[in-house]
């Protein structure tokens, strides 16, 4: 067992100094690490089906779910909380969800006994529904991002939001050292790989996203890049704003 709110210093944010010394030894998980690659985690978030989840304390996960041949994924990182799926009886659509570690990753199981040892500090509840309300937040930029018709611009709104929480300031413009493959980034946007390939290619030769791999390197501005792959801009503007603003 972890004392979560030394792993974790955002939650108790909402706490003063007295009530974090009392809630600190009850504020305890079990903490379990995963290796970079193919993650089961059906098992763990069974575990904590009467409490919140699991919360990544490091590392990078792509969440993906599979529909027929479809799939797509959201991408989650420390403090983001992962939480048990509750199969529904007239569920219709079958679907399966699978998990990849893009870096090593450690996660803190928050089950029931978890939820019960901190009703008396609300505060930390309120802390972990607000990581809910971010993650929903981040997947309907996703989802806004994905449904740009030109697949280029859906590419570099994509880099770029996943910059404001990844990426790190350098000459020219933001590195994003994160292990994305062109697979990968079809299934964040909606786009199949070759597609995703050739796109990356024609921005890479207009010196708007250079890098493969395990690094991606977003030159210029969000503003004047955008400016040049959309001149008129219709359409997209609100969303270019909140881009740009947390870019």
């Amino acid at each position: 067992m972890r004392y979560l709110l030394d792993i974790d210093t955002d939650l108790a944010e909402g706490l003063d100094s007295r009530l974090r010394l009392a809630a600190r030894p009850a504020a305890t998980a079990v903490v379990v690490d995963a290796e970079a690659g193919e993650v089961e985690l059906s098992s763990a978030l069974a575990r904590t089906a009467n409490g919140p989840g699991l919360l990544v304390l490091d590392g990078v996960i792509a969440t993906s779910v599979r529909v027929g041949d479809r799939v797509a994924s959201e991408l989650l990182g420390a403090g983001d909380l992962l939480e048990p799926d509750e199969l529904d009886a007239d569920e219709l659509v079958i679907c399966m969800t699978e998990w990849r570690a893009l870096q090593p990753a450690r996660f803190a199981m928050l089950d029931g006994a978890f939820a019960e040892r901190i009703r008396p500090w609300p505060q930390l509840t309120q802390a972990l529904l607000r990581r809910v309300e971010r993650r929903a937040h981040n997947l309907n930029v996703q989802r806004a991002i994905a449904s740009q018709p030109r697949l280029e611009l859906r590419l570099t709104l994509l880099l770029w939001h996943l910059a404001s929480r990844w990426g790190r300031v350098e000459p020219g413009g933001i590195r994003l050292p994160l292990p994305l493959t062109h697979q990968l980034l079809g299934r964040l946007i909606g786009a199949e790989r070759p597609s995703v390939s050739h796109a990356l290619a024609r921005l890479s030769r207009a010196g708007a996203v250079t890098g493969h791999g395990d690094e991606w390197h977003l030159h210029g501005k969000i503003e004047e890049l955008l400016a040049l792959l959309d001149h008129s801009g219709e359409g997209v503007a609100p969303l270019i704003a909140r881009v740009s603003r947390r870019g």
